[in-house]
Formats: structure tokens, C-alpha cells, sequence
């Protein structure tokens, strides 16, 4: 009987490993590949000088030193978690508020449906559409500063993409306003999965809501919320297309919305791929120890 039970199992692991196939192959053409030729090529010379073809030249960690020894790549760094850290943060807040409202069946909301679909639409519209859109409405000559001059608050247009801060925080409102609705369909998830008999027993217990929030709801989302956060520090490390249009490429005012993807598409839009790759494999090792500082910090004592 053992036997019988052994092979019908061993006969179905086989049908997994089958359907695992075309996961496994798609893996390695588009990640596993490009990753080991990028880091093949972060360690030879291989740029263009006008029309002259130069490499590709071993060159060992040469890429490295000359991408550490300069400060833009610490600078553009700092500019990217800022920017990630400024939209983050109201992006949590907004989701988890959300997610507990829609969740929660005690407040009976009509037409949740509706509002779920409303707030996860900002999602499916193209980022570089959003920036656009930014661009226009906080132009110096844009509906934004028109409200603001006639109800009286401001004298004259603001210049909101001539300052640092006010730039980098349209770049992370735009974020926020992408985002929150994915955060939010997953943080309802997790909260829709935890056993209503734990929240009833904590009303019987005499727990006020916010009480319970903080010590039932949270500590068993904590799975969710270390996904979402990890997912979020990747996309962040990945802000491009935003600052990008929303900069014209320049990431001003003075290279404070510039980000690392931005300046790695200025070396390899020039062809340098032994400086993209060496920049590639130092954004791949920071995402990786970000990624574990995060899980660390948010693992169960």
C-alpha cells in the first residue's frame, strides 16, 4: 500500500515539475541570462568615441572604482530613496486606512465594488501619461497656480519643478497616487484572511478599535506589509519614467530628482556598457541588502 501511495505521489510531483517548464525557461531568457552577460560586461571597457568602437578591454573592477571614486552615484542614490521614502509612507497610511474600511463588516459600505475599481484605476494608467498630466497642471502657467493666485494664497505663479523639495515631492505624490490602490487590494486580501473569531473574541474582551489595530491587526499583516514594502523599495529603486518626463531627462532642478535607472540610461544610452553594467550590479547588490535590512527589521522578535 506504502508503494501504491509513494509512486501516485512521485506521479503527480512530475506533473508540477512539467508545468514548472515554461516558468523556468521564461526565467532564464529574460533574467537569469541578461544578469550574467550584465555582469560579464561590468568588468571589460566597452564604449563608443564618436563612431570608433572601443573594446570590449578587461579591465577587472576599473568600472567599479571610477563609478565609487565620483559622488553622482551617491548623490543620485540619496535622491532616489528620498523620493521613494516621501511616497511611501503617505502611501501605506492611505492604504491601510482604506483597506481596513473595506474590510471591516461592520461599516456595510455600499458601493465598495465602485470605490475598489476607482482607486486601483490610477494603476493601469501609463506613468509617463501621469507625468504629463503633473507637468501641465503645476506648469507656471498651469490651472494650479491659477487657483492659487485667484483665491489669493500666492501673489505670482509658483515655479513648482524650479525647487528641490517641490519637485521631489510631485515625483512621490505621482507615485502614491499610482500605487496605493495595488497596496491597498493587498493589504484587503490579507486582512479579509485573518479568522473573524480572533476580532470577536477582542470586542468581548472589552479591546477598543484602535487597540485592536494595533495589536491584532497589524502583527498579523506583518507578512503583507513586509512584501509590500520590499515590492516598493524594488519599484523605487527602478523610478524612471516619472522624474524622467516630468524633468525632461535633466532630473533639475540641479540633478535633485535624478535617480540611479536615469543615470544609468545616460551610459548606455552613450554605449558605455561597461560603466551601465558596473552600475547595474551595484543597484542589484544595494536592492538586495535594502531588501534584507527591511525583512530584518520587520521579522518577529
Amino acid at each position: 500500500m506504502n508503494k501504491g501511495r509513494n509512486s501516485k505521489a512521485v506521479s503527480y510531483n512530475k506533473w508540477g515539475y512539467i508545468f514548472l517548464i515554461p516558468f523556468i525557461l521564461t526565467y532564464c531568457v529574460f533574467s537569469l541570462i541578461p544578469l550574467i552577460n550584465t555582469i560579464y560586461n561590468s568588468f571589460f571597457e566597452c564604449y563608443r568615441a564618436g563612431l570608433t568602437q572601443i573594446g570590449p578591454n578587461f579591465v577587472g573592477l576599473a568600472n567599479f572604482k571610477e563609478i565609487f571614486l565620483t559622488p553622482d552615484i551617491w548623490i543620485y542614490l540619496k535622491n532616489t530613496m528620498i523620493m521613494w521614502v516621501l511616497g511611501f509612507i503617505p502611501q501605506i497610511a492611505i492604504s491601510l486606512l482604506l483597506a481596513s474600511w473595506f474590510a471591516d463588516n461592520r461599516l456595510r459600505l455600499k458601493g465598495s465594488t465602485v470605490y475598489k475599481t476607482i482607486i486601483y484605476l490610477p494603476n493601469l494608467i501609463m506613468a509617463s501619461a501621469f507625468a504629463m498630466l503633473f507637468f501641465t497642471l503645476f506648469s507656471d502657467g498651469g490651472p494650479i497656480n491659477d487657483i492659487l493666485i485667484k483665491i489669493g494664497i500666492i501673489a505670482k505663479p509658483y515655479r513648482f519643478l524650479s525647487h528641490v523639495w517641490s519637485s521631489r515631492l510631485l515625483i512621490a505624490a505621482m507615485n502614491t497616487l499610482m500605487w496605493f490602490g495595488n497596496t491597498t487590494i493587498l493589504l484587503m486580501a490579507g486582512m479579509m484572511g485573518i479568522d473573524g473569531s480572533i476580532f470577536e473574541a477582542a470586542e468581548v474582551d472589552g479591546a477598543t478599535p484602535n487597540e485592536v489595530f494595533y495589536k491584532i491587526t497589524l502583527p498579523l499583516l506583518k507578512p503583507i506589509l513586509i512584501y509590500v514594502a520590499i515590492t516598493s523599495l524594488i519599484g523605487g529603486l527602478q523610478m524612471f519614467d516619472v522624474p524622467q518626463v516630468l524633468t525632461g531627462a535633466t532630473g533639475d532642478p540641479a540633478r535633485s530628482t535624478l535617480t540611479l535607472i536615469m543615470y544609468l540610461n545616460k551610459h548606455l544610452y552613450s554605449k558605455n556598457l561597461g560603466i551601465g553594467g558596473a552600475i547595474s550590479v551595484f543597484m542589484f547588490i544595494i536592492t538586495g541588502i535594502l531588501s534584507l535590512i527591511v525583512f530584518k527589521m520587520s521579522a518577529d522578535d
